[in-house]
């Protein structure tokens, strides 16, 4: 039997005023789903404690997704590179 714990201040809302739902249906600014955003301040405070940390582990993965996606374009730029022959332009 899990105990929980009392919060000692109250957790803030994530909004950053960015509201705008991305394909995946989160939130683009807070990444809280449509459920999570809109019944908000009916949620107890160890359900926002919940959603808070469900908002890191998706920080996480947006942000490792967003630098495997950086690499794979500073890759294929680099490939492009190294196809330019000497004494040619890429425009021909």
């Amino acid at each position: 039997m899990a105990v929980e714990q009392i919060e000692l201040f109250p957790l803030p809302n994530p909004c950053i005023n960015v509201c705008e739902t991305g394909p995946r249906g989160y939130c683009i600014g807070c990444l809280r789903s449509r459920e999570e955003r809109f019944n908000w301040l009916k949620k107890s405070e160890v359900e926002k404690a919940r959603i808070l940390k469900l908002l890191s582990h998706r920080q996480r993965r947006k942000s490792a997704f967003l630098a495997n996606l950086a690499r794979e374009e500073q890759a294929e730029f680099s490939f492009n590179d190294q196809l330019s022959l000497p004494g040619l332009s890429p425009d021909t």
